[in-house]
């Protein structure tokens, strides 16, 4: 007979641990710094313009006047039209320096197309407009070209395109008295003027444009970092040419209201109306390299930058030209704080 041992049992496997608590890595808490630091930035601009509004109103009576806030409100809305579609350019980290000559000649096309009515004023100022943003998109995202040079040499073809339209600013085009047209920039509702109500509802969707879709999360994808939305499968190039498309829609619109607003294509607007929508846009908290940013920190910008220009006015004993060194001292400080912001947000 064999001598046999019996065969060790085979080892088990441990039996799966059955109610094991769940053990998540604590999320690292934000310091107070940092939150403050992005308290600043998204609501700065609109302590400021309360602070503003609230000394003005104390110095001079007329300020705080209703007539005053009604001519102050109009006069920004143009510009807050504007610089809504250049705060989308800038969260994709671009820049458009063609919204001033696009604002320009959507005037006068507007002013020149209102003799064959109101849907004529309208839509020939936003299909020129909206193709020379198509161009601006088209170049930047399919060519890959610099956003500075492409709406650089659009600012100088639109600008152009406007002196050839008009025999080098000889002939202005009138808009035709009691037309709907001009009713458009020169009605009001219970004392609000059309352009206000416009601007207000353009910047409540672009608000749940930004933040309620995806179209918006990927403006702050392709900010952030444009190869990393790529890898990420979102539509850079597309997002890009839309971008770009709805700015050159903004500022022709923008154009064709204050065309009826005084009643005639003007050719001498919108010169340096360019650097006032970025200044808006950047003061109200939106980062120059793309990224971040709101609508309704804009809206806060375009009105501080009015209610100075209104202030410098009130004065009396100061000319215009005051407002751009006011606008361009907020810009200055505005963009070392971001830069400050940003560097003290990387080191907590």
């Amino acid at each position: 007979m064999k001598n046999t041992t019996p065969a060790a049992p085979a080892a088990q496997a441990p039996a799966p641990l059955k109610n094991a608590p769940s053990r998540t890595e604590p999320r690292p808490e934000r310091s107070t710094g940092s939150r403050i630091g992005e308290l600043v930035q998204r609501q700065g601009v609109l302590a400021v313009l309360l602070t503003v509004i609230l000394i003005a109103s104390f110095v001079y009576p007329t300020f705080a006047s209703l007539d005053n806030a009604r001519g102050v409100t109009v006069q920004a809305s143009f510009l807050a039209i504007v610089a809504l579609g250049m705060t989308l350019v800038i969260i994709t980290g671009g820049i458009d320096l063609s919204v001033g000559s696009v604002f320009a000649l959507g005037g006068v096309l507007a002013a020149w197309a209102s003799q064959w009515g109101f849907l004529a004023a309208l839509f020939v100022p936003l299909v020129v407009c909206g193709a020379i943003g198509l161009v601006n998109g088209l170049l930047i995202a399919r060519a890959n070209m610099a956003p500075f040079i492409v709406t650089l040499a659009t600012l100088l073809a639109a600008r152009g395109m406007l002196l050839a339209f008009t025999d080098e600013g000889a002939t202005t085009y009138l808009v035709p008295k009691d037309s709907a047209f001009a009713e458009l920039g020169q009605g009001s509702v219970w004392g609000f003027g059309y352009p206000i109500l416009i601007a207000l509802a353009l910047f409540g969707a672009g608000g749940l444009l930004l933040q309620r879709t995806s179209f918006g999360q990927t403006l702050f994808a392709v900010g952030g970092s444009s190869d990393a939305a790529t890898l990420m499968g979102l539509p850079v190039a597309r997002t890009k040419i839309l971008v770009y498309t709805l700015s050159g829609l903004l500022a022709g619109l923008a154009g064709a209201l204050n065309a009826a607003r005084l009643s005639s294509g003007v050719t001498i607007v919108g010169v340096g109306m360019e650097l006032d929508a970025i200044s808006a846009v950047v003061i109200g908290g939106t980062l120059l390299i793309g990224g971040a940013g709101s609508i309704s920190g804009t809206l806060w910008g375009v009105l501080l930058l009015a209610v100075i220009q209104n202030l410098i006015n009130q004065i009396g004993s100061l000319n215009s030209s005051y407002q751009s060194v006011v606008s361009g001292g907020f810009l200055i400080v505005v963009v070392v704080a971001q830069r400050y912001l940003a560097r003290s947000r990387r080191t907590t």
